[in-house]
């Protein structure tokens, strides 16, 4: 059977389609037009103020779906980076994306997107909003596979601060940074358990300690302003002590977005925290495993640092990413929903 579509007037995008640990990710190969700025945070400004309804028809329904992820590839004012990259969700822009890198990292190395691949081990550049982070895949005879990446700068903003979430009272959080900020509580404050209870109600849950924090807590980052915001809370299963094999959690971003992975800028807050409480040394892995698919990430601190007046470490987070298909959308001209919609 012949695939190619029919006569059309409208826009074409090309995309590759991977998931890592179960979170989609839609990375953009054509279609879209120069974006703009002399870096990477500039550019994100740029597709943010004037190329959003394309992220939009890209992601949303009826080509994607409301917890869809996305990457575009853009040029890098780094002379180090392999390549630069934005991250895109169901409300904006994000700074940093673990996944993404995990996938992107692979997809480098199969795509030439590096020079003469190495074995045992590529490293990849991948420059993002939050910095230059390192991506190292596996490979040999001519296959790729697992990847680990270096982070930039985790650290610690601020422990046991308390917040008023409405619905629950007082709620006492951590907030760390992993090229994101995120708000850390365990769910057995909400009554719940991140691998059995209904994930409506860790969304809620989570949603509104996000809420709160956003509105409660002012957010100052060493090098840059665009940095300085909540992404979103993870609820653990307050396994903090190495009393098993793994612990697990949720994180809820953006605007109520479910990862189906253990959340790699996550589980680089999560082990930064870890950390300057004294719960894990430098180079001790621990296990974090998805609360929704069961899909597991290995984490640990790598090397001390600092960030501006933050001390910080460098933290090393693996996985795997897989292939899922490849696309070529369009955009009839004359389609009264081409830019895309979402139901919740």
């Amino acid at each position: 059977m012949d695939l190619q579509l029919p006569p059309h007037e409208g826009d074409e995008f090309s995309v590759v389609d991977m998931h890592t640990g179960g979170h989609p990710l839609r990375i953009v190969l054509s279609g879209y037009p120069a974006v703009e700025g002399d870096g990477v945070l500039s550019k994100r400004r740029y597709a943010r103020d004037h190329l959003d309804h394309l992220r939009k028809t890209l992601l949303f329904e009826p080509r994607g779906h409301y917890d869809m992820y996305g990457a575009l590839p853009v040029k890098s004012e780094l002379p180090e980076a392999d390549m630069g990259v934005l991250f895109m969700h169901n409300e904006g822009y994000s700074t940093m994306c673990g996944h993404a890198i995990i996938a992107l990292g692979r997809f480098a190395v199969d795509y030439g997107l590096v020079e003469r691949p190495r074995s045992p081990e590529t490293q990849v550049n991948i420059h993002c909003p939050c910095g230059l982070v390192k991506a190292f895949v596996e490979y040999s005879d001519g296959k790729t596979g697992a990847v680990r990446f270096h982070s930039v700068p985790a650290f610690v903003f601020a422990t046991d601060v308390t917040v008023a979430v409405e619905g629950f009272g007082d709620v006492t959080v951590d907030i760390s940074y992993g090229g994101a900020f995120y708000a850390f509580v365990s769910a057995q404050r909400f009554g719940l358990d991140v691998s059995k209870s209904r994930t409506r109600d860790l969304v809620d849950a989570a949603t509104a300690v996000t809420d709160a924090v956003k509105s409660q807590v002012k957010f100052r980052h060493p090098t840059s302003e665009d940095l300085a915001f909540c992404y979103g809370t993870i609820l653990t299963d307050g396994k903090d002590d190495f009393s098993s094999d793994a612990t697990a959690n949720v994180c809820v971003f953006a605007d109520a977005q479910v990862d189906r992975s253990p959340t790699g800028s996550g589980v680089t807050a999560r082990v930064a925290l870890q950390y300057h409480k004294g719960l894990i040394q430098l180079n001790q892995a621990r296990t974090f495993q998805s609360g929704t698919t069961g899909s597991r990430f290995t984490g640990r601190a790598v090397k001390e640092t600092t960030c501006g007046d933050y001390k910080a470490v460098v933290v090393e987070v693996a996985g795997r990413a897989f292939y899922t298909g490849a696309s070529r959308f369009v955009q009839e001209t004359d389609d009264e929903l081409k830019h895309g919609f979402l139901l919740n």
